[in-house]
């Protein structure tokens, strides 16, 4: 090749170059005047495209440029979290786009369209994305459907949600292109196409959203069990072993206008309180105060611990009822210790679309996030989210130090499972046909339960419970219920009798008996006990429900079978354990190393070595390194709580190992959070005492009153009230027994001075008395005042000489 055609080629490598360098995007690239054309190949000429303004967006899925890979590439995925298989209408997932080690990618596009179209027109695209980082994605200009990078740079992840359409659009393929250098890959099969399809609603029976209008009849009753499996063999990373627990279960049967909690929303301050504190009260106030918009309070109490083997305790439950216009509920309870982690149902509807009540509705669930604390592990001290965010799933790509985190972006394994059974059915139900035989069999019982042939004019109170059996063996014996006999309204009509019997046997006798004791169907059975030849396996199951009369279960909960895997194992073969967890990463930032190891079980019975690998060693990716890593002791017991009663704090405390030549350490030393005890008690509070009345005799000996109110009453076991009235003797002059005449003169002339409105003293002119006060109390002794004020002060007075005046008396002086 000459000189000159060597140039020439090295300027359009550079020419390409830096139109490349002007848009990240390769396929945005196409677009800008002065890009090399002779650089790309196209499937239809930009021409077409342009004489075809309905297409859309459909050129980024038919523009291919040169070097284009459309083989699959392990190096690049793209990955939704939770089921990798179906999405649940309506809700939102958190995309991820990454690169192995050492592979990165500069640009990508990332569209999301409905199985079989072709991206011609909008409605061919399916769902919506959203932006979790503006500094790194954004919407495509000439293509808002699809999302791709903000700026140019080498990335190996970028993340953004995405929210599934509305129920009946089917299956939905993400694709992704990505961009390094010249090089595009854009797979139509493989790691950077998804193809997700709607999940079929559990029994054919909920909706998907909750409907704008039931059209069932009559009312349903249901049991609601909450069954917690979230346990340290399922959830082994940081697993708190001495706190762990549910809170008390709290939520409601409810109407569609009124929202307990919702994915999206925030979080109101009982939301709250149930989310960090695991306090019930401030939610059910919350839930009492709709009034007729809620039908049934659920409740539900705490569980501590979380999980312990469901054949020593029943799991919780409670009941509650639905109409017509209250068929949603919702409930929410705390997964503790955690900063603000919870689990429940929200608005779910158990109306179905055939006029009937949905027979069985079992759910798996997994933590949600309040969007009230920042805290990322199960034991992070408090650290408020301002401004608050809405609520969320968590995910298992949300921080490295999360207890669920995978960074594969897998499924966070589910923490609870909640069954809705439907118990029973009243009044008149509209489906022409009922859901299952169930129901008729129901329905029919419920008819012969409700047929009584007591005359309307006898008027009964309602059966009595039944008395105790009369055999406490499993001979026959017999029982008895009575009603009383209210009124008699046709004494012509005889009233049946007021006694009812029936036979019985002692408890644990009968086989009604037996059937109280409800289990659960088995769990799966367990891998085999060895990896080749003859072992065991086993299952379990659990009690859900023990028997009323309070004996224990005798059905058996686990039971064990033979199992055999590779009936040939030769001699040479060796058996070895299952493989251990995986090591902790060796880099505290950046790329590391992991490993894990198993052990040899049996050796080859011909004396070889065995072949089977015993260590297994894989790269480990942590978050970017941007400081120096800090050597840390563990952290100390938590202090005890700063206050003995009430809210207060706690703290726990680590130290620095590191070198101070390393450089500064920004991990945090210290941590707080927030601790509660029993509530503080408070003292009775009174006023001072008011001054003391006036005697109440105007001579010979009499008594003075003097009283205070109670200001605030004690509680929790505070100091009692003191007394808040006092007597004391007041003695004026011997009463003069010839002296009654002029007593009454001066009685008449003070009258006659108070009716005036005057009352002369050195100095100063006093208006007349006021009106006594309302007695401060009913009964007990309280006390009246009045007021005399000065009206005019002469330049005579002195300050002594001219005050207003209180007079006090004592009133309702009889005991209460």
């Amino acid at each position: 090749m000459s000189s000159s055609s060597s140039s020439a080629a090295a300027a359009a490598v550079v020419a390409a170059m830096m139109c490349l360098r002007s848009r990240v995007l390769l396929l945005q690239w196409l677009l800008v005047a002065g890009c090399p054309r002779d650089t790309f190949a196209f499937t239809e000429e930009p021409s077409d495209r342009a004489a075809k303004p309905d297409a859309f967006c459909s050129w980024i899925l038919r523009a291919q440029p040169q070097g284009a890979r459309k083989e699959g590439h392990s190096e690049f995925r793209l990955r939704v979290e939770g089921d990798p298989d179906n999405y649940q209408p309506g809700s939102t997932y958190r995309v991820t786009l990454y690169a192995t080690n050492p592979a990165y990618f500069r640009g990508f596009t990332l569209i999301a369209l409905k199985e079989g179209r072709n991206g011609e027109k909008e409605e061919d695209y399916a769902g919506t994305f959203q932006i979790i980082d503006e500094e790194d994605t954004q919407f495509m200009t000439n293509c808002p459907p699809a999302v791709t990078e903000s700026t140019p740079r080498r990335r190996t992840r970028i993340q953004v949600f995405w929210t599934a359409p509305s129920s009946g659009i089917g299956c939905v393929l993400l694709k992704a292109s990505i961009v390094q250098r010249k090089i595009i890959s854009f797979q139509d099969e493989g790691s950077l196409t998804k193809r997700v399809c709607e999940k079929e609603p559990l029994y054919g029976e909920a909706t998907d959203k909750p409907l704008l209008d039931c059209c069932a009849c009559g009312t349903a009753k249901y049991r609601v069990t909450f069954y917690g499996n979230w346990s340290e063999k399922l959830h082994p990373k940081d697993y708190p072993r001495r706190a762990n627990h549910w809170s008390a279960i709290i939520g409601a049967s409810h109407s569609k206008n009124y929202v307990l909690w919702e994915y999206g929303g925030y979080a109101s301050e009982g939301v709250k309180q149930v989310a960090e504190l695991g306090s019930p009260v401030k939610m059910e106030e919350e839930i009492r105060q709709k009034g007729d918009e809620v039908l049934t309070v659920i409740k539900m109490k705490a569980q501590w611990p979380a999980w312990q083997p469901l054949n020593v305790r029943a799991a919780p439950s409670a009941e509650f009822s639905v109409d017509r216009t209250r068929h949603l509920m919702s409930f929410l309870t705390m997964l503790g210790p955690s900063p603000d982690w919870n689990v429940g149902l929200s608005a779910e509807d158990l109306c179905t679309k055939d006029c009937g009540w949905v027979q069985k509705l079992v759910q798996d669930m997994i933590p949600w996030d309040a969007g009230t604390d920042s805290g990322v592990t199960y034991e992070s001290p408090n650290k408020p989210t301002v401004p608050q965010e809405k609520i969320r799933p968590l995910t298992s790509l949300d921080h490295p130090q999360s207890p669920f985190y995978d960074p594969e972006g897998g499924a966070i394994t589910p923490v609870a499972r909640v069954v809705v059974e439907r118990i029973a059915r009243k009044g008149e139900q509209c489906n022409i046909v009922p859901d299952n035989v169930d129901d008729i069999v129901a329905d029919i019982a419920q008819e012969e339960k409700e047929e009584d042939d007591t005359p309307e004019t006898c008027i009964y109170s309602n059966w009595s419970p039944w008395s105790a059996c009369s055999s406490s063996t499993c001979e026959k014996g017999k029982r008895m219920r009575q009603r009383m006999l209210k009124a008699q309204l046709d004494l012509s009509v005889p009233c049946p009798h007021t006694q009812d019997f029936e036979p019985c046997m002692g408890p644990g006798c009968s086989d009604e008996d037996a059937t109280t004791c409800m289990m659960s169907e088995w769990i799966t059975w367990s891998p085999c006990s060895v990896s080749c030849g003859l072992g065991m396996r086993s299952r379990e199951r659990y009690v859900k429900q023990f028997p009323e009369d309070g004996f224990a279960c005798t059905l058996p909960t686990e039971e064990t079978e033979p199992c055999t895997v590779n009936e040939d194992c030769s001699p040479s073969s060796c058996l070895v354990t299952e493989w251990g967890e995986w090591d902790a990463c060796s880099a505290t930032c950046g790329l590391g190393m992991k490993r894990r190891e198993r052990m040899v079980k049996m050796p080859p019975s011909d004396g070889s070595i065995c072949g089977a690998e015993v260590v297994e060693v894989e790269k480990c990716m942590m978050p970017e390194c941007h400081t120096i890593p800090c050597l840390l002791s563990p952290w100390s017991d938590w202090s005890d709580c700063s206050v003995t009663c009430g809210k207060g704090t706690r703290t726990r405390q680590r130290m620095l190992k590191s070198p101070v030549e390393l450089g500064e350490c920004s991990e945090e030393l210290e941590q707080v959070e927030k601790c509660m005890l029993p509530e503080c008690p408070s003292d009775c509070m009174v006023s001072e005492w008011s001054e003391w009345s006036e005697c109440n005799k105007s001579c010979g000996k009499g008594h003075m009153i003097r009283s205070r109110m109670v200001k605030l009453e004690p509680q929790f076991g505070g100091d009692p009230c003191p007394e808040t009235i006092q007597r004391k003797k007041c003695k004026i002059r011997k009463c003069n027994q010839g002296s009654d005449e002029r007593k009454r003169r001066n009685e008449a002339r003070k009258k006659r001075k108070n009716k005036e409105g005057a009352d002369e003293l050195a100095g100063c002119k006093m208006k007349a008395w006021s009106g006594w006060t309302d007695c401060t109390k009913l009964c007990g002794g309280g006390i009246q005042e009045r007021l005399m004020t000065a009206k005019k002060r002469f330049k005579i007075s002195q300050l002594t000489s001219c005050k207003d005046r209180k007079e006090i008396r004592a009133c309702n002086v009889h005991p209460c």
